[in-house]
């Protein structure tokens, strides 16, 4: 897995990135499933979460829904569903 030094959260991203990869081998998407749910499990993880706030950067979540929009390869139904989240958070 990751050194001592490479926060859980992190490595779950790292993964969760390898499962959204077309390229990616099946065998290699079962194993990033594995991981995912063992760290997902694991206290160190649950702690590190309770450590730092346990959500989302709501900052950066509305600047991704914001992206979506400008986005030309984002569908019309993702385009919309942004579109109610940022009118429901007041940032549109």
């Amino acid at each position: 897995m990751a050194d001592s030094n490479t926060l859980p959260t992190r490595v779950i991203g790292g993964h969760k990135a390898n499962l959204n990869n077309p390229r990616n081998s099946e065998e290699s998407k079962e194993h990033s499933r594995q991981v995912i749910s063992e760290l997902e499990n694991d206290p160190a993880t649950k702690a590190q979460q309770e450590q730092y706030g346990g959500e989302k950067n709501e900052g950066n979540v509305i600047g991704g829904h914001k992206a979506t929009l400008k986005n030309p390869n984002v569908s019309e139904e993702a385009k919309e569903h942004s579109r109610s989240f940022l009118e429901d958070k007041g940032a549109f």
